[in-house]
Order: C-alpha cells, then sequence, then structure tokens
C-alpha cells in the first residue's frame, strides 16, 4: 500500500543532538529533553538507559523522527501484547514490529478478537501508560530464553532461528524480537515498586517509560494473519494500531485516513461502475466495465502516442512460455515462489499408452523481458540499431497470497507498460537520463507531479552477475538519479536479482506516497541470453539492457490515479465528458443538437431524457463525477446558448453553444481538471 508522510523530527537545542559521553554514565543522564526517546551510538540504536563509557558519542534520537517514531511504535505494540496478555493470559505471543504509521501483534487466541475486546484491550493499555512502566533490557542466553519463555511456542521458534541467515530470520518482523548480536528479552517494570510486571523477547530499543506514549495511541482493527508469512503456519489473529508524538497528530492521522477511505478505489469503483472483481473469476483478477474500459483505453492510447514519438517499437508476445526461457533468464531459479505452477503440454502417447513424445512445462509469464530479448536476438543487430527500444502493453501473472491482494494496487493477473531498451555502454547514461526524463513527463501528463527517486541496490543474496558489474550499473543509475534534481532515497538491498533500479515515488493529492515507475539498468540478462550487436570497430559486443515500467501495471496506476483524483477524472479521462438536461423536456431537442455537435468533435457526451425530475438529475450525475452539465431552458434556447454547472456546484450562464464547444475541447486538449 501507500505511505503517509511522517511529521518532521521535533527539534533538539544543536547543543545536545550529540554528545561525547566523558565518564561512565546513561543516555537518561546525557538527554535530559523530553523529546528524545533513544539515541544512537557508534551507528547502533539503544535505550536511553544503555550504559556509556568516557569517549563514547551518542546521538539524540528524537521521538518525531523516523527511528524515533519506529521505537515509540514498537513500545506501543509491547504495551497492546501486555495488556491482552493481563485480559487473556492464555493468549500466546507472535510478533510486533512497528510498521509505516503504526505497529501490529499477532497472537494465538481461542476465540477472534471482537470490537469490544479492543475496547478493553485500549482501557489496559491506558492504565499500562499512566503507571510509567520502565522497560529494561536483559542479555540472555539461550537456555534462559527457553526456560523463561516454555509457554511461548512462537517465541521458542524464533529463539531457534538466532544466529542463522537473512532469510532463515525473515522481512516479516522476526528480526525485531531475534536480529540483534544477542538475545534479549525486555521487562516492564514498576517504577515504585521495582517488580517485573511483564516480559517479552526483543531486540528493541524501547521508549525509557511507558508515559512517553501518552495518550496519543489508538487500536485500529483486527486482521488473520499467518505465522510468519507462511500460509502452511498456523492462523493467528492481528491487532494493528498507531501511535504519535501528540494528540494532534493522532488526529491529523485520523483525518487522513478518514479521507483515504472517502477516496478508496475499490468502494468508488463500485460507485462509478469502473470495474470488480467477481468471485466466478477469482482473486486479484479485475473485469473492466465500459466506464472504466474508457478511462483505461485513454490512458493506453495516450502512452502510445507519447512512446511512438518517443522512438519506441510495439511488441507483441504470448501470455505462456517454456520453462526453458525462464530458467534461462534466471526466474525460475529466482522467482519461482511469485509464479503460478507449470502446465504440462505437448507430451504424446500411442494408443498402448506409451510416451513418445516428451512434454514440456509451460508457464504464465511474470515478466515480459525474456521475451523482448527474443525479438532482439532474432536477426543481427549492429551499432547502427541502437538503441533498440521496444514496447509492449503486456499481460503478466503472478501468484500472489491472498493475504496481500488488494484492489487494483495488488493484483495476480495485470498489464505492464513495459519497455526494454538495448543500448550500447557509451550511451547508457545517455539513455538512461532522457529514459527518466519520458517517465517523469508522462507521469504528469497523468497529473502526478510530486516525486522523489529511490536507488534500489544489490541484495547480498539474491543476485546475479559480477561485483564489478553491479557496481559500474548501481553508481550510473545514482548519476542519473542525482542529474535529475530530485530528491534521492537508498533502498539496500532492493534490486531485482539481474540488476539495481531507479523508482519514481510520487505523491499524490492527500499526501500519501506510491511507487510508480521504475528504470531498471542490466547487464546479466543480455550476457545470460549471449546478446551481441557489431560494433563500429567490427568487434562483437554485448549490448546494456534497460527495464522500464512507467505505470508499474496499467491496473495499479488506475487504481492511483483513482485515489488521487477520489473519482473526479479530468476532463479528457472521464468516462462521461459531457450531460446535457433539459430543464423540461421540451428542450431535450435543442440539446440533442448540442449534444451531436460535441460528439462530431469526439466528445463523449449524451442527454439526459430520463423520468427522473430535473433536481434528481442534476444530483445523478454530480454524484457520478461528470465534469460538465450542459442545461438548457427557455432563455438558453432563444440566446442560443447553454448554461455549465460544474461539480463543485458552481454555474456559468447563457454561454453560447459555438463557445461551449471551444471549452469543452479545450479542457479535453489542455488535460484540465474542472
Amino acid at each position: 500500500m501507500s505511505d503517509q508522510p511522517v511529521p518532521e523530527a521535533a527539534a533538539v537545542p544543536e547543543s545536545i543532538a550529540t554528545v561525547e559521553a566523558t565518564e561512565t554514565t546513561t543516555g537518561l543522564e546525557l538527554f535530559t529533553d523530553k523529546s528524545v526517546v533513544a539515541m544512537r551510538v557508534g551507528g547502533e540504536l539503544r535505550d536511553l538507559a544503555s550504559e556509556l563509557h568516557a569517549g563514547d558519542v551518542a546521538e539524540a534520537v528524537t521521538v518525531g523522527s523516523p527511528d524515533g517514531l519506529a521505537v515509540l511504535r514498537h513500545s506501543a505494540a509491547h504495551v497492546m501484547a501486555q495488556a491482552v496478555q493481563g485480559i487473556n493470559p492464555e493468549a500466546k505471543l507472535g510478533i510486533g514490529p512497528p510498521v509505516t504509521d503504526g505497529f501490529y501483534y499477532d497472537f494465538d487466541v481461542a476465540e477472534p478478537f471482537t470490537p469490544d475486546d479492543l475496547k478493553a484491550i485500549e482501557k489496559g493499555m491506558e492504565r499500562i501508560i499512566r503507571q510509567g512502566q520502565r522497560f529494561r533490557r536483559r542479555v540472555v542466553t539461550e537456555a534462559e530464553a527457553r526456560a523463561e519463555l516454555a509457554g511461548e511456542p512462537f517465541k521458542l521458534e524464533l529463539i531457534g532461528l538466532k544466529g542463522g541467515s537473512a532469510d532463515e530470520i525473515g522481512d516479516d518482523g522476526e528480526s525485531i524480537e531475534v536480529g540483534g548480536a544477542e538475545l534479549t528479552i525486555y521487562d516492564n517494570v514498576d517504577p515504585k515498586s521495582g517488580d517485573v510486571l511483564w516480559s517479552d523477547l526483543c531486540r528493541g530499543p524501547h521508549v525509557p517509560s511507558t508515559r512517553v506514549l501518552g495518550n496519543a495511541t489508538k487500536l485500529m482493527r483486527v486482521a488473520a494473519a499467518y505465522w510468519r508469512g507462511s500460509e502452511k503456519n498456523p492462523q493467528l489473529q492481528r491487532i494493528y494500531g498507531t501511535a504519535w508524538p501528540t494528540k494532534d497528530e493522532l488526529r491529523e492521522y485520523q483525518a487522513r485516513l478518514e479521507e483515504a477511505a472517502k477516496r478508496d478505489h475499490r468502494k468508488l469503483g463500485v460507485e462509478l461502475d469502473l470495474f470488480s472483481f467477481p468471485d466466478e473469476i477469482g482473486s486479484g483478477l479485475a473485469i473492466f466495465h465500459p466506464k472504466g474500459g474508457i478511462i483505461r483505453r485513454e490512458m493506453e492510447d495516450y502512452s502510445r502516442r507519447r512512446h511512438e514519438a518517443a522512438g519506441y517499437d510495439f511488441v507483441y508476445t504470448p501470455h505462456i512460455t517454456k520453462a526453458s526461457l525462464f530458467e534461462t533468464s534466471g526466474h525460475l531459479g529466482w522467482y519461482k515462489d511469485g509464479m503460478f505452477p507449470a502446465m504440462k503440454l505437448d507430451e504424446a502417447r500411442n494408443d498402448e499408452g506409451e510416451v513418445t513424445r516428451q512434454g514440456a512445462d509451460y508457464y504464465l509469464k511474470p515478466m515480459n523481458c525474456p521475451m523482448h530479448i527474443l525479438a532482439y536476438r532474432s536477426q543481427p543487430r549492429s551499432y547502427r540499431d541502437l538503441p533498440m527500444r521496444l514496447f509492449e502493453f503486456g499481460t503478466v501473472y503472478r501468484n500472489e497470497k491472498s493475504g496481500v491482494i488488494h484492489g487494483l494496487t495488488r493484483v495476480r493477473g495485470m498489464t505492464q507498460d513495459d519497455a526494454h531498451i538495448f543500448t550500447t555502454r557509451e550511451k547508457m547514461k545517455e539513455e538512461l537520463t532522457g529514459t527518466l526524463n519520458f517517465v517523469l513527463s508522462l507521469l504528469r501528463d497523468y497529473g502526478l507531479t510530486d516525486f522523489y527517486l529511490e536507488l534500489s541496490t544489490k541484495d547480498p543474496v539474491k543476485y546475479v552477475g559480477d561485483d564489478d558489474i553491479w557496481d559500474t550499473a548501481t553508481q550510473t543509475l545514482r548519476e542519473v538519479a542525482e542529474e535529475s534534481g530530485l530528491e534521492l532515497v537508498p533502498d539496500p538491498g532492493g534490486a531485482a536479482f539481474y540488476g539495481p533500479k531507479i523508482s519514481v515515488q510520487a505523491r499524490d493529492a492527500i499526501g500519501r506516497t506510491w511507487q510508480m515507475s521504475t528504470v531498471q539498468l542490466d547487464f546479466n540478462l543480455p550476457e545470460r541470453f549471449e546478446l551481441e550487436y557489431a560494433a563500429a570497430d567490427g568487434t562483437r559486443q554485448r549490448p546494456v539492457m534497460i527495464h522500464r515500467a512507467l505505470f508499474g501495471t496499467i491496473e495499479r496506476f488506475f487504481g492511483v490515479l483513482t485515489e488521487h483524483y477520489a473519482g473526479a477524472f479530468p476532463v479528457w479521462l472521464s468516462p462521461v465528458q459531457v450531460v446535457a438536461i433539459p430543464v423540461a423536456d421540451e428542450y431535450g431537442d435543442y440539446l440533442d443538437d448540442v449534444v451531436r455537435q460535441l460528439r462530431e468533435k469526439g466528445v463523449r457526451a449524451q442527454v439526459d431524457h430520463g423520468d427522473d425530475r430535473f433536481p434528481k438529475k442534476i444530483r445523478t450525475h454530480t454524484k457520478s463525477r461528470v465534469p460538465f452539465q450542459l442545461i438548457a431552458g427557455e432563455e438558453d434556447r432563444v440566446a442560443g446558448a447553454v448554461s455549465f454547472r460544474y461539480r463543485d456546484g458552481s454555474q456559468e450562464n447563457g454561454v453560447p453553444v459555438a463557445d461551449a464547444v471551444a471549452k469543452i475541447l479545450e479542457a479535453i486538449e489542455t488535460k484540465a481538471q474542472v
């Protein structure tokens, strides 16, 4: 999903932002400013209660900073788990990490949590917060941890992962528990008596006291979640919550959520009759209805025209392929879990049932790139042919887990506006720069204007190719990104297995961030497929390959735009651009002639001749977010004019028909929002 804006860090006086210890002390003694909730020492996040020695340099971590918010929310997750076990001691603990805008904790309970349960848990949290319990860190051995947590089977499993590889520990929050250098348990301690009131396996750090959580914490919802993200594991109950430094920030977040709910593309898709997900077809597979089809066609057609003007050649490729293609590309080795199971085809048997021809495994394609490579390789290439820019609206299929499917933004069947550019090393930076500029220009035409870039670099485990090639590709992308003038944010380990990438992150109308286009530099697939071109000096050289998806997928981009515009698309994308509404039936013929003129110009216009009363027609088409309503009565007919009614309810009366047609055409041509 999308990210919400992160509040700026609370200001810390420069004199205490970084402090060097002159004697043995703690962060609590060094940092007395209440906005400081943790510290960073030698690059490591620590509790303020941690001991420091002379010469240690500690950097303040404020509650409003990204690290500070994560510490705050992780502590809130602990308080929630303590409250749950206070009410239901039989509840077994899973994991409780901070996430974007909040936190969650997984529990194994006999009965699902109800809304009344959440209210009781919140009251329990309030009591714990008011007590001002201290978070105290303890280093334990594996044997000690196992003895202390003998009644917590999921914690015992995590203890068994300690010292395992990153793949074994996983990325579903387990590292919050056992990802540090030591096994540690955090005790929640009564500040008056010193008694331990509750404990949990955790890497930390935490805020000094539960009082820091104040009353800006809120439980949001309950969901089912498989333990460690695997459908083979038990299904647990996950409680989501949010926590903020202040009440005002919590209220602002709740207001953003309310606005986001109004804009939810799944809700608007039904209300505006744009698309659906019929049960008969299956989860994550969308049908676009006629109105949604118009929007999608406009999106695609405009993209096609821009690509043609930019020198792209169009290709079309099948939806399935033999396994050998994805073995060569490496997808079967690195991406098989994301692919649908193989289909066994082409086997032949005689009348006796004996195999006379071996079959082959075929797969629904999860990517278009191997097929575009085959188009390049279909005949000898020269440096004069490069750059070769191949483009396709290619439908691909990915076996997404049911728990992550979300409307149009996470689907199983999707169409990518996929391009692959083959160029020389000498021209790769120039081509990357041109590609990035093209991407940003096209996104702006669709109404997204606020961007930053993310540079995804090599996963130290999941990659193919030489380190030197990766370093060259990464540095080239970094230079291109920096020269764009946009903010560049690192994404360590986020690249695909075959090359680093720049992703364009776009902020929508309410400030949420969505990953949009990706531009990926690839030296490895040309090597795996032995691609060549004849260089100017007569030698055979390897081309460089650039992967580029502008929308990401049509479906996801459609969903993002629906939420960005709250269903009120600019005129050029609106499925119905003009509805003419006669004040009375006798003016219907007059508006028929106006609409005829508009339709001759390619405008999607219609006259509402229905039986509803005039005010209800106005309400109906306003609710449908039609950009222009044209109204005509006696004065308009006599004057050869119409009256405009806009989405916001404002009106412009007595506009001559010729001027009205010109006004509508200009709004379409300029991609205006009205």
